[in-house]
């Protein structure tokens, strides 16, 4: 009897968004709400910060209560703000990586899980804001600037990660760099990166953080089993969630890297995020459970050839 999928992780950028634009595609939003009322838990997995997240997502209008993982697996929340997980950096350790990471720019940035502060902490807007000025200008009024970014940590108060941006090499280097260093053990670092504008960005996480892991511990809060969820996404930051899924679906718009780690894996592949392809997974698993009579439970597995454009 083939594996039935009761929930659906989906990253944001590059997966539920288009290249260009924050607007969801009215066919992704449609199908994100007709999976949701057939009965398919709907979980949204993302590398931003909740509050960055909450804007695009608002356009869709799922449930308030639909689970949103942020930043990576640090944090996990229902859309209306309810916390169930959050994993906190040490001090030590947040302090620690600012010397570092000094050396490949001043293009770190500390997130703090706060509600009327701002929750940005960075060391030199300008030099961010060369780096990823779309960015900046969208959280620029929850960003505090403290030099040096150590006195960032003098009341004490830990971050659920940090971040540094800039060239794909630069960030692969000083992601090599971490892992020859006694702090290595004491974090955990995921990788994204976009060819086109070669931009890298490393998060730094608390240790055991993951989208995987977050999403996995959530899943068996629900009583399911990695047989039962299905993962969608399309970068580095992905690979956890997509090793841990039963089912697991990558963008066609994934790099080359990613392409070939789905041959490796027997990963479905779907088409572009500028070619609804979060819909064209969905929509399969949403007319079975109405056909089912709205029971998520009997959702089929998606396989690669059912995707829209076969696996690689």
């Amino acid at each position: 009897m083939p594996s039935r999928v009761h929930l659906i992780a989906i990253d944001i950028d590059g997966t539920l968004l288009p290249t260009s634009s924050t607007t969801i595609s009215r066919r992704n939003c449609r199908a994100l709400r007709e999976a949701q009322a057939a009965g398919l838990h709907i979980v949204i997995a993302t590398g931003r910060r909740h509050q960055y997240a909450e804007p695009v997502l608002e356009q869709v209008g799922l449930s308030p209560r639909t689970v949103m993982i942020s930043s990576n697996g640090s944090v996990v929340r229902h859309f209306d703000g309810e916390l169930i997980q959050r994993n906190l950096l040490t001090v030590s350790s947040a302090r620690a990586l600012c010397p570092a990471l000094r050396p490949f720019g001043e293009t770190m940035v500390f997130t703090f899980d706060r509600q009327h502060a701002p929750s940005l902490v960075v060391e030199s807007v300008a030099s961010l804001h060369r780096s990823i000025g779309a960015w900046v200008e969208s959280n620029r009024h929850d960003m505090v600037e403290i030099a040096p970014l150590e006195r960032a940590f003098d009341q004490g108060e830990a971050p659920i990660q940090g971040m540094l941006c800039g060239n794909i090499a630069r960030v692969r280097a000083a992601q090599h760099a971490l892992e020859g260093m006694d702090i290595a053990a004491d974090i955990t670092m995921h990788r994204t990166e976009y060819a086109e504008r070669d931009l890298g960005i490393l998060d730094l996480l608390p240790p055991r953080c993951s989208k995987g892991h977050a999403l996995e511990d959530y899943a068996r809060s629900l009583g399911l089993e990695a047989t039962d969820v299905m993962a969608i996404g399309d970068n580095f930051n992905d690979v956890a969630m997509l090793e841990y899924a039963g089912q697991a679906v990558l963008m066609k718009n994934a790099g080359s890297e990613m392409q070939a780690l789905a041959s490796r894996h027997g990963w479905a592949i779907t088409l572009s995020n500028d070619e609804d392809g979060v819909a064209e997974v969905l929509e399969p698993l949403i007319r079975s459970a109405q056909q089912a009579g709205g029971a998520g439970d009997l959702a089929p597995a998606v396989t690669p050839s059912e995707t829209g454009a076969g696996a690689r």
